[in-house]
């Protein structure tokens, strides 16, 4: 498979990248719930600014965020965290989300902060980046394939919450 070209593409007047910071929680958890929505799963999008304070900037931190913003405002988003290859030997990140609300979309602003991520991860010589996509997210599939990224044809996730994770947890004692 050829990769595909990639060039820069220049992001419209006043749109910027940016690291989130701790006020952005409630930025950050009205994103989430909007990609929720457009994900038809509202009723998963649980998380409070708090929580993204919390978890963000606190002592444990567990992930990190990126927002795209247009003349101060908000427009997207990006969060991601480490995971670990034991076959490589290497970090990698993990691209939990990606959302751009859909007036501000085919401008480069996900391009924008896709890209972001990638840099971060070269810059701490992660060996992947890596994410998931809904199977039926064709506009996602189109763009993500247009950056030269492949599906994982041969995994498939798998997923413990909730009482079934309890319930295992306790089989530890």
């Amino acid at each position: 498979m050829t990769q595909p070209l990639l060039t820069p593409v220049p992001l419209p007047a006043g749109v910027s990248i940016r690291d989130a910071v701790p006020d952005d929680g409630e930025t950050i958890a009205t994103l989430v719930r909007e990609l929720a929505a457009y994900e038809r799963l509202e009723h998963d999008a649980l998380a409070t600014g708090d929580d993204f304070r919390r978890h963000l900037f606190g002592p444990n931190r567990a992930a990190e965020a990126i927002l795209g913003e247009r003349d101060g405002q908000p427009i997207g988003f990006a969060l991601f965290f480490t995971t670990f290859s034991t076959f490589r030997g290497r970090p990698g990140l993990y691209l939990e989300d990606l959302f751009v609300r859909p007036e501000h979309r085919s401008m480069g602003i996900g391009r924008a902060l896709i890209a972001r991520v990638a840099q971060v991860a070269v810059e701490r010589g992660c060996g992947r980046l890596e994410w998931a996509v809904l199977d039926w997210n064709a506009p996602a599939l189109g763009f993500y394939g247009t950056l030269g990224a492949r599906p994982l044809d041969d995994w498939t996730v798998h997923r413990l919450d909730g009482l079934e994770l309890t319930r295992l947890a306790e089989l530890a004692g």
